[in-house]
């Protein structure tokens, strides 16, 4: 019998309907956690670094972000994550948060078409992110109705702006399409421990207990992705990683990630971001958030 993701169940302080959330340290956390839920969720960012994978988009965030993830969207809690000197500050509610109608009103059209874009999950770029970060960190301190007025207002400008980009473009059906979550969770801790070496199908597929054609339709079905395919980009993502933090030669990074063709890598790394992996490098010395 197969499961859908793990439902998480979030509850917010008594007497609020905003769930806000202030980390100012991060833990470094291995455990693959494949969760979703029916709030819809901002995370921000204001220094820090880690990984985000959220439905079927895996991607490397360097010093910060602002993300949104909409109702019962997969995303994984498993990538790691660190504050330098930074914190994150993270908001959960309901779409209907303020009752079933008050954002089909036509003056709230704005806000509820954001809503339905955050199902494919949102990042806002630098601009806007610079522009209300600081209004996000300071709800924390507010209560009552001065907390419900200045989260609108948050919504208006990210409902407002162009300075965004989808995330999970191709879409990610977990909603209607039944998954069993104790084996995902199973595969992306595998991934995310041997990522670095030959990963055989063969020996995944033994780990849930499935013959090699019943787990390549699985993982297809559910992740809309080849296993092969999605393990190149996680070993990609951790590339980008090395290329923007380290010195270390492209080489040598290119077997760090667990590829054993030069050639290889460069062809993926420029199929999934676009550009060489010496172009990459060159762009994110010269990038600031």
């Amino acid at each position: 019998m197969k499961t859908k993701p793990t439902l998480e169940k979030i509850t917010p302080n008594f007497g609020s309907s905003l769930l806000v959330k202030k980390h100012v340290q991060f833990l470094k956390k291995n455990k693959a956690f494949w969760h979703f839920h029916p709030e819809i969720e901002i995370v921000y960012v204001n220094k820090g670094k880690g990984k985000r994978h959220i439905g079927n988009h895996i991607s490397y965030f360097n010093n910060s972000q602002l993300v949104l993830i909409g109702s019962n969207l997969p995303h994984l809690g498993f990538m790691d994550r660190l504050t330098t000197n930074g914190s994150e500050t993270l908001i959960q509610f309901k779409p209907e948060f303020l009752g079933d109608l008050f954002f089909k009103i036509p003056e709230m059209a704005a806000i509820d078409q954001l809503f339905e874009r955050a199902k494919k999950g949102i990042r806002f770029n630098i601009e806007i992110k610079k522009r209300i970060g600081a209004k996000i960190e300071e709800l924390e301190d507010l209560e009552g109705a001065d907390r419900i007025i200045s989260f609108l207002e948050i919504l208006k400008e990210l409902a407002r702006t162009n300075d965004y980009t989808i995330l999970n473009a191709n879409g990610f059906a977990f909603e209607t399409q039944p998954q069993d979550s104790s084996k995902i969770d199973i595969i992306f801790k595998h991934i995310n421990e041997n990522f670095n070496r030959h990963i055989s199908l063969e020996g995944v597929s033994d780990l849930v207990s499935m013959t090699v054609p019943a787990f390549c339709r699985f993982f297809k079905k559910t992740t809309s992705k080849t296993f092969t395919k999605l393990v190149n980009e996680y070993r990609v993502v951790h590339a980008t990683k090395l290329l923007s933090e380290s010195q270390t030669s492209i080489t040598d990074i290119c077997f760090e990630c667990g590829f054993n063709n030069f050639s290889h890598f460069n062809k993926l790394f420029k199929e999934f971001t676009g550009k060489s992996a010496s172009k990459y490098r060159s762009e994110m010395l010269n990038l600031v958030q």
